[in-house]
């Protein structure tokens, strides 16, 4: 399987990665960069591609997506 091939990943997967793409996409991230920050999103929270054996029926983590968007606590106050 060549790098980059995502025909190990389910429908509901490829669905996911392109709904946070776009997102990343709307805040201004060039496009490679929003793929590629997608994918990760969607390895990290999914743990890889399509599963068999022990690999079935384990919950996502759904970390990733909801940390995106959020502003750091610590940082500076905007005026």
């Amino acid at each position: 399987m060549p790098k980059g091939d995502k025909s190990s990943y389910t429908e509901k997967q490829k669905r996911k990665a392109e709904h946070i793409e776009e997102g990343y996409e709307k805040r201004g991230i060039s496009e490679k960069e929003a793929e590629s920050r997608a994918w990760a999103t969607v390895n990290k929270e999914d743990k890889g591609g399509k599963k068999s054996g022990s690999g079935r029926g384990k919950k996502s983590s759904k970390v990733s997506s909801r940390k995106g968007g959020k502003a750091s606590k610590g940082g500076a106050k905007k005026k």
